[in-house]
């Protein structure tokens, strides 16, 4: 053997063990990545829930370990039967000597990343079991199935589809499995109301840490270098990869920025964190045999893309997405897909696309024709058709046998204590900054809670439950008389409160909130185990100022409003008020608490 075949050897040697080393690097990227889906998810829900959701982002991964061991690798990468599925086995049990260790930890993280995508959009008002169910079955069958196509040597990868690192398989999937759920799962309370017109009117429900859903975005960004480039085979190939996966996110965060700040005036800060994801999307199919050109256009239909995508879900569909996963990984998963189709350039670093018969493919823009995107197109439309059947089945069957929401009751008072016994996720930061009275929660509650009037509801009556007490006199002269009603009340029945007081034309509320002492008999709350200690309970105080309104139908209103039958259900306090001043225009008593031109035309 001479010197020149030796040096060749050792080269190739070199090569293997380092790239082998860097897709192992790329996996343990990728892992680092459910960090970052559970940062985003949860800086952009409310604080009641942000137990839950890291909850939920552990343990998508964890059980998806277990049935991904069990059945899902072999349905990925069996022996393939006629295309469709691998041949289930125990190769990991049996065979472990010579088992694929490596393919097993990058496929096992891709495959959580399918899975958890679903969370972000269902998230604050589905089960814990529910959501447990549906992400092992997305683990252990669905991603495995549509992913053996392409990856596993079935149908699609004789075929000529291409998809590197998986805007279809993986983002493409889990967007669709986003949607289907919270379709069938419904909004969260409050985020869609219907006026007096008919007309479906949008409310904004904004997370409570922009912060923390900044890191989770960079931290994803972070670990798509591994989730693009762990297969790449060479240094120049791994090099280009890098770049379109840096290149097309900034592009689509710059276009959104840009498009936001011309429509609303202001550049939209979360808008823009999706943005990033949604061009890491985008590029993520493509990643390989697009220029910086390609993925530059990537970016800017990303950026747009994902903001057409917000706005079509809430204002069209009425489907509420809390963290816009269906407008970041479906759409532009879709949207990926497709742009292998049109970006393919055969001369980008280690360039392989070619047809059954080894001619080469290109994409529309780069002389290939319409060849390679009827290929993307066929494959995109197999994998979303099956994908929205197998998840619509997986959600009806949940929902009709353990169930797939959480009661009305558990959504308002938050899915921390009512799933997992945590009464805050910042206990020492912000005790009394929660919306729901969770201290005075039991299980049970959320079972029995029925409508005032149907059958089985507590007896206790409506002044028991609603005290009143009055310590106004009546005007002396017969004058308009200015009455101020303070109620006390738990915090999960403000809503309804507010839209009783809406329909009687009270014109203004005042409302803070408010600890009050007291502690539930029999409730015992833990936190790791240790019995945790309180006498404060969380209230909401409103305060309301009448003349006009008489205050018995203010009282009466607010009693139906907050009456369940159970002991706790409110108090209120009434008090005469000696005078109003409208410090704007100085007016007094009557005309201070309303505008004299609206009352006058009313």
């Amino acid at each position: 053997m001479d010197s020149q075949t030796i040096l060749q050897q050792a080269a190739e040697n070199t090569d293997k063990t380092i790239f082998g080393v860097w897709f192992l690097i790329g996996a343990a990227l990728v892992f680092f990545m459910q960090a970052g889906f559970a940062m985003v998810e949860t800086g952009f829900t409310r604080a009641k829930n942000a137990g839950n959701i890291i909850m939920k982002n552990l343990m998508d991964f964890c059980i998806g370990t277990v049935v991904f061991i069990l059945i899902g690798f072999g349905l990925l990468f069996g022996e393939d039967l006629v295309g469709i599925i691998g041949k289930p086995g125990f190769d990991i049990f049996t065979s472990y000597g010579s088992f694929d260790w490596s393919n097993f930890v990058f496929n096992l993280v891709f495959c959580a990343t399918t899975a958890t995508i679903v969370s972000g959009a269902m998230a604050e008002r589905t089960k814990f079991l529910s959501y447990c169910v549906y992400s092992a079955i997305i683990s252990a069958v669905v991603y495995p199935i549509e992913a053996h196509w392409g990856w596993g040597g079935g149908w699609l990868s004789e075929w000529g589809f291409h998809d590197f690192a998986g805007s279809a398989h993986i983002h493409m999937v889990g967007g669709i499995a986003a949607f289907v759920g919270a379709a069938i799962l419904g909004p969260r309370i409050g985020k869609f109301h219907k006026t007096k017109d008919g007309e479906i009117k949008v409310n904004a429900i904004p997370g409570h840490n922009l912060t923390i859903g900044a890191l989770g975005c960079f931290i994803l960004w972070f670990g798509w270098y591994g989730f693009n480039g762990a297969a790449c085979t060479s240094i120049d190939q791994l090099g280009s990869v890098f770049l379109t996966t840096t290149v097309a996110p900034a592009i689509a965060t710059v276009t959104c920025m840009i498009f936001t700040w011309v429509k609303y005036g202001k550049p939209d800060v979360s808008m823009c964190l999706n943005a990033s994801l949604a061009g890491l999307v985008g590029i993520t199919a493509p990643c390989d045999v697009t220029d910086c050109l390609g993925a530059s256009i990537i970016g800017i239909v990303s950026g747009l893309l994902v903001c057409f995508g917000v706005w079509f879900l809430d204002y069209k569909l009425h489907i509420d997405d809390p963290v816009g996963a269906v407008a970041v990984h479906m759409m532009n998963g879709i949207w990926g897909t497709i742009a292998v189709g049109l970006f393919a350039n055969p001369d980008v670093p280690g360039y392989a696309l070619a047809d059954q018969d080894g001619n080469e493919l290109a994409g529309v823009f780069y002389g290939g024709g319409a060849d390679l995107l009827i290929r993307q197109l066929g494959g995109f439309a197999a994998i979303a058709a099956f994908t929205a059947v197998s998840m619509t089945i997986v959600f009806y069957a949940i929902k009709l046998t353990i169930g797939l929401r959480a009661s009305e009751q558990e959504e308002i008072i938050g899915l921390d204590v009512t799933e997992h016994g945590l009464i805050s996720s910042y206990a020492d930061f912000a005790p009394a900054l929660t919306d729901a009275g969770m201290y005075g929660y039991t299980k049970d509650d959320a079972k029995s809670v029925k409508k005032v009037g149907t059958p089985g509801t507590p007896a206790v009556p409506v002044d028991k439950a609603v005290e009143v007490e009055n310590y106004s006199v009546p005007s002396p002269d017969g004058a308009t008389k200015l009455t101020n009603i303070v109620v006390i009340f738990k915090q999960q029945k403000l809503q309804q409160f507010i839209e009783a007081m809406e329909a009687i034309d009270v014109k203004g509320i005042t409302v803070t909130n408010v600890l009050g002492c007291g502690m539930q008999n029999g409730q015992v709350n833990y936190y790791r185990g240790t019995t945790v200690e309180m006498n404060l309970l969380p209230k909401v105080k409103a305060e309301i100022a009448v003349c006009a309104v008489p205050v018995e139908k203010v009282v009466a209103a607010a009693k139906a409003a907050l009456y369940t039958g159970n002991y706790g259900d409110g108090k209120m306090f009434i008090y005469d008020i000696e005078n109003v001043i409208k410090i704007r225009t100085g007016e007094e008593g009557y005309n201070a608490l309303h505008d004299s031109a609206e009352w006058e035309k009313a």
